[in-house]
Parts: C-alpha cells; sequence; structure tokens
C-alpha cells in the first residue's frame, strides 16, 4: 500500500498541448497589407510600362477621343438605285447598327445622328488608335456592310494580298451559314491570345453542327460579300452551338472579326461621302491644363488628408494613387477613350474615394476618444461606415448603369468612366485602405493616437 500511495503522489497534472497555429494572426495581417500594396503596384506599374499581352496600353498611349486627339466627320448614304424608297425605320436600322460596331470596338464619344429628309447619317468620330490619322482608314474601320458568309473552300485556289502578305482563299458557291445564324460572337483572351467566342442560333446551330461533321480537319472560311475575313480550321464536330475560332490575329484584329460576326449585314450598303478632317476642340493645350489641373486638386487632396488624419491620411493618398492608376487600367483594357470630360470623371472619382476614407476615418477618431484600443477602434470604424458607404456607391452605379444603358455616344462614354470609378473607389476604400492601416497599427511607432489625428481621450 505504501508504494502505491507513493506511486499515487508522483502522479501530476498536465495542460493539454495547444497546437501552434499555423498562420499567427500578426502574420495575417501583414500578409493582407502586402497582397493590397502589390495590387497598388500592380495598377501603377501596367499604367506606366504597358501590358500588350492582357490588351493594356501604357498611360502615354491610351486611346483619346475627338476633343483631344481629332477624328473624322463624314455623311454616309444608302448605296442603292432609289433612295426615296429608303424608309425611316431601314435608316434607324443602320444607325444602330453602325453604334454597336463603334462602341463594340470602346469608342463612345462619337456623335452620329440620322437626317430622315434627306435620308443619310451624318458621323463624327474620333481617329482610331496609333498614330493613323488617314480619315478614309477611319470610316473603313467601321466595318464592311456587306453579307456575312461561312463557306468551304478549295485550298488550291487563293491569292496572296498584296498588302498584308497575307493567303486569302477565294470564295466558292458552297455556303454553310449566314450571319443570320450567329446569336453572339466576342473576342476575350485564353492562355494569353485573342480567341473568338461564338454561340449560333438554334437555327444555325443545327446548320454549324452538320458543317463540322463533314468539314472536319479543313477550313470553313468567314467572307464579308466575296471579301474574305479568315479561314480556321474545323478541329471537332460542333454540336453544342458554340465554338472557338483560333489564329494568329491581334488582339485589333480579333475585335474586328468579332464584330463583323457580331452584327453581321446591313440592310444595303452605305457609301462615305463629304469625309474630312476634325480639328481637336480643344486640343493638347486644353489636356495639359486638365492634367496640371487634376495634380494640383491630388496635391491639395492629399495635403488635407495628410493634416487631418496624419497616417490615415497618408495610407488614403496612397490607395488614391491606386484608384487613378486602376481606372485608367480599365479604361485601356476596354479599349475606350480617354476624353477631357472622361479626366472630369477620374478626378470626381478622387472626390468620391476620399469622401469613403473621411467617412471611415472620423468614425474610427469617435472609437478612439471613447478609450476604445486602436485595433478595434479601427475595425469598429470600418463596419459602422460599411453601410453610409455601399448605399451612396449604390445609388450611383444604379444612376451609371441607367446612363451606360439608355445612353449612347459621350453619355455611355462618360457611364463608363463613372462605373468603373465607383467600383474602384469602393474596393480601394474598404478592402486595401483596411488592410493597409491594420497592418500599420500592430507596429509601435504607429500605435500612438495622435498618428490619427485624436489629441486626447474622454475621461
Amino acid at each position: 500500500m505504501a508504494n502505491k500511495s507513493r506511486e499515487n503522489n508522483r502522479m501530476k497534472y498536465y495542460s493539454v498541448p495547444q497546437k501552434e497555429p499555423k498562420i499567427k494572426p500578426g502574420t495575417k495581417l501583414w500578409i493582407k497589407f502586402t497582397v493590397s500594396f502589390l495590387v497598388i503596384l500592380f495598377f501603377v506599374l501596367i499604367i506606366l510600362t504597358g501590358a500588350p499581352g492582357i490588351g493594356v496600353s501604357k498611360v502615354s498611349e491610351v486611346r483619346t477621343g475627338i476633343d483631344i486627339r481629332g477624328g473624322v466627320s463624314a455623311t454616309l448614304y444608302p448605296d442603292v438605285e432609289d433612295i426615296g424608297k429608303v424608309t425611316d425605320d431601314q435608316l434607324l436600322t443602320i444607325k444602330t447598327i453602325l453604334e454597336k460596331r463603334i462602341e463594340a470596338k470602346g469608342t463612345f464619344d462619337y456623335n452620329m445622328s440620322p437626317d430622315y429628309e434627306n435620308k443619310r447619317l451624318l458621323l463624327e468620330i474620333p481617329y482610331s488608335s496609333g498614330d493613323d490619322t488617314n480619315p478614309q482608314k477611319v470610316i473603313d474601320d467601321l466595318g464592311e456592310m456587306a453579307l456575312l458568309t461561312f463557306r468551304e473552300v478549295d485550298p488550291d485556289k487563293y491569292i496572296v494580298n498584296d498588302e498584308t502578305g497575307k493567303i486569302e482563299y477565294l470564295p466558292t458557291d458552297r455556303i454553310a451559314i449566314q450571319g443570320a445564324d450567329i446569336e453572339t460572337a466576342q473576342a476575350v483572351y485564353y492562355q494569353n491570345k485573342p480567341i473568338i467566342q461564338l454561340k449560333f442560333t438554334k437555327e444555325g446551330t443545327e446548320k454549324f453542327s452538320e458543317a463540322t461533321k463533314r468539314l472536319q480537319g479543313e477550313m470553313l472560311a468567314i467572307y464579308l460579300d466575296d471579301q474574305f475575313i479568315s479561314a480556321p480550321v474545323v478541329n471537332d464536330w460542333i454540336s453544342s452551338g458554340e465554338a472557338v475560332i483560333e489564329g494568329s490575329f491581334t488582339p485589333d484584329e480579333a475585335i474586328d472579326i468579332a464584330n463583323k460576326l457580331q452584327y453581321g449585314a446591313l440592310p444595303f450598303a452605305m457609301t462615305a461621302k463629304e469625309i474630312n478632317s476634325i480639328t481637336p476642340i480643344l486640343g493638347e493645350s486644353a489636356l495639359n491644363v486638365t492634367l496640371k489641373a487634376a495634380l494640383v486638386a491630388f496635391i491639395l487632396v492629399v495635403l488635407f488628408m495628410i493634416i487631418r488624419y496624419r497616417l490615415p491620411g497618408f495610407v488614403a493618398a496612397v490607395a488614391l494613387v491606386g484608384l487613378v492608376a486602376s481606372e485608367i487600367f480599365w479604361i485601356s483594357a476596354f479599349n475606350a477613350s480617354i476624353t477631357l470630360p472622361g479626366i472630369a470623371g477620374i478626378i470626381l472619382t478622387i472626390g468620391m474615394g476620399v469622401d469613403a476614407n473621411v467617412i471611415i476615418y472620423e468614425r474610427i477618431k469617435e472609437e478612439l476618444r471613447r478609450g476604445i484600443v486602436l485595433q478595434e477602434a479601427i475595425e469598429i470604424g470600418f463596419k459602422q461606415a460599411f453601410s453610409a458607404i455601399f448605399d451612396a456607391n449604390i445609388t450611383t452605379l444604379i444612376s451609371g448603369g441607367a446612363l451606360y444603358i439608355v445612353g449612347s455616344g459621350p453619355i455611355k462614354g462618360f457611364a463608363l468612366t463613372l462605373i468603373i470609378g465607383v467600383i474602384m473607389s469602393f474596393f480601394m476604400a474598404i478592402v486595401i485602405v483596411k488592410h493597409l492601416i491594420k497592418a500599420l497599427a500592430t507596429v509601435k511607432a504607429f500605435s500612438n493616437i495622435r498618428m490619427y489625428g485624436v489629441k486626447e481621450v474622454a475621461k
């Protein structure tokens, strides 16, 4: 018994060993900080250097609108024997199709108005991207106004284009499907290469299924009237009603082909006459003045935020750089044009982004004055400000969406800029700024409440 008693006395209690967390809470904060900073850095670097692989130009090469770079004015007439038989509905249909072709290229700052009395369309459109300011080329870029067909080809019957050096197969009378059989066509990127996604109508699906089953390993060429566009090879039997066209085309060529497939043919051809160049309404001098005003506004906003909110103000300034860079990034990605009203919209976006930060920072200061610890005050501040910021952004998005859906031309371009700005300002304020501030608040040097614009705590 004595031995057993001594044995029991040697028994001890131990706490259950706890597993170390794989990632400590503090480490998670700095991981989010790093990711958030890299997001800002990504947008800034891309617009400074450009990324052709994803269809984004550097800021100096982003397309500019008719008010900055100039453009072309032209009068479009129906190419018919008796122009008096052209109806107003037909003219309106042509206007709608041409507007879709123009806007599909990301050009919104154009003007097109029908002249029903004289049976014509009056068009003003900015120059295409690049250095080419040939008025006729701008009109040609609208796309041929002809009959779209998919045809079988004879591989040994072709010509070599003297300008491009590319092979162009001669059209045959073996038509598989026509443009009316295509429901949608869209140029997208896949594995860093531009491709064209097709979706056919119910009748078009049956025709395309029959053609691809019969022509596996052979070419099914695309023509507008008798003009050769492309000759993709049929790799598989496609019965789903959806197909992909791959080729060695550039992003611009992919967009151009997709537009022609999407919008098909006009009721009749239109002939462009009275083609003239338009000098910029305000031009580069106005652009320089606007950019200087934007820079001054940005500096004043940054100074106000830093003086008023100290460390959070500095973080807001960094986020504003990311906001402007991200908006330019997406404008370039959508291949849209930057106009003077668009630049004004970007400047307004800066104000919207700062407005969200002001609401958040004031909430944080309120909590700090009440004696709440810093990390908790930051969390409460973002949480309480979220609903106000969310509601304000949603109402603005609704307005922007209505403008984009109903509007056309410059109105649609402004709406696109507004929508991008609202989404990115919300993302920067609620996600990026939050992760940056929460991580910095863990640093001892940044933990003093004076660094957040609070002088004393209520007793």
